[in-house]
């Protein structure tokens, strides 16, 4: 691992692959930071830096910061088409796009605060990076939860970090833009992967529509609500990220001198909101919610169990969840399988290689087995290490897995 990591370092950060990926993304960069901080803290800080060097004024922590010294067009959309110089909150340097991914930052920083063997160092990085955790966490609960719920919408699915759910298929078909509405481009991400494991060109153009969509309303929130925001969706996986990331941007204030009692109480209103509206009584697990139509998505997807590693559901809860897990629908605990599959078996359209369909995505398990652990659920968790480890020693480090037969899928070398 330590290999392929630095392999991906540019000098400044670190690439999530060469080829499919040339820039810095947002937890990309959280999840790979959490890896250096076990053997290279130095790197762990100066990528967590690097990442918020692209913040915006107003707080949002961008899901991409373009790298300076890649000028190709190997990756589309780069900066050109973003056009973030249509709101004067983006910086001018680096370019950035315009969206944002899952806030797993705050969990980052607290885990390279307690893993660095210098204490010292630690809390004046901490400290150096507390204002801009902060100035993120406000800029969701002030600008992404207009209801005041305690739970943030992405409008985007690429800010769910799972850009290919079929979670999204139902607010997707929605959004039906003619020819004429959407921008010239032209793909760049079947180059180095099969097109057969990547998104159709239908729902391609739904995703360039939306960042159009964002960019003639100057990527200003208001604006893109009051004008119809096409795609609006509370995200299980998101909000638990937040959740937690709040609990544990409360500890690094405790740590600094500050006041985490706004951070922790931002927590819990989440979690509440959590358990009253995403939870699936009829399969015992959480779901995400389409706030366009005020209803539930029912797609069972593996992130629909994380709200665990937040504890979030009570102990009952918890049952319920782990006895779905542990069903042919995912990964039997005595089956053959490679635990878990993003997506249940038996629903619509799973796929054992197409881009989360289907797939083991290793950061999805690894953030659920602290999760399982926490509810005692430790057999399950000892499974899905075991499986984790299989698939890297005999597959390498790929983006996805096939849950089957373990064959690699996606990008190589992939650094989270």
């Amino acid at each position: 691992m330590k290999y392929i990591l630095d392999r991906n370092w540019t000098g400044s950060f670190t690439i999530p692959a060469a080829g499919q990926y040339p820039h810095q993304w947002s937890w990309d960069a959280a999840f790979i930071a959490i890896g250096y901080a076990h053997y290279n803290p130095g790197r762990a800080r100066q990528e967590m830096s690097h990442l918020l060097s692209g913040q915006w004024a107003i707080g949002m922590i961008p899901h991409i910061v373009f790298s300076e010294q890649d000028q190709s067009d190997t990756y589309f959309p780069g900066p050109d088409f973003w056009r973030t110089d249509r709101s004067t909150a983006a910086p001018s340097q680096p370019k950035t796009s315009s969206i944002c991914q899952p806030p797993v930052h705050a969990t980052a920083v607290r885990h390279i605060l307690e893993q660095g063997t210098d204490r010292k160092k630690g809390l004046a990085f901490a400290k150096e990076v507390y204002p801009g955790l902060v100035k993120w966490h406000n800029y969701l609960r002030r600008e992404r939860d207009p209801r005041g719920e305690g739970l943030v919408y992405i409008r985007h699915p690429w800010e769910s970090g799972q850009d290919n759910s079929p979670a999204w298929d139902p607010v997707l078909k929605r959004i039906q833009p003619d020819p004429g509405d959407l921008p010239d481009y032209e793909r760049r991400d079947t180059v180095a992967v099969d097109a057969a494991e990547r998104p159709t060109k239908r729902d391609y153009d739904r995703y360039v529509y939306l960042v159009d969509f964002f960019g003639k309303r100057a990527y200003d929130e208001n604006r893109i609500r009051r004008d119809g925001a096409p795609f609006m969706v509370q995200d299980v996986l998101f909000n638990t990220l937040y959740c937690k990331a709040n609990r544990d941007l409360a500890v690094i204030a405790e740590l600094l001198g500050e006041d985490p009692r706004p951070h922790r109480k931002q927590a819990r209103k989440t979690a509440e909101s959590i358990n009253q509206k995403m939870w699936d009584q009829e399969h015992g697990m959480y779901i995400t919610y389409d706030m366009h139509a005020e209803q539930q998505i029912h797609a069972h997807i593996l992130s629909g169990f994380l709200p665990m590693l937040a504890g979030i559901p009570d102990a009952t809860r918890a049952k319920r969840m782990c006895e779905y897990l542990n069903t042919h629908c995912f990964c039997r605990l005595d089956d053959a399988c490679l635990a878990a599959p993003s997506y249940d078996r038996s629903g619509p359209g799973f796929s054992v290689s197409k881009y989360w369909r289907g797939p083991v995505w290793i950061n999805m398990n690894w953030r659920l087995c602290p999760g399982l652990d926490r509810y005692g659920y430790t057999g399950y968790a000892d499974r899905i290490r075991r499986s984790i480890l299989q698939l890297s020693n005999r597959e390498g480090f790929r983006e996805y897995f096939d849950p089957d037969d373990g064959r690699g899928y996606g990008a190589e070398g992939f650094s989270w």
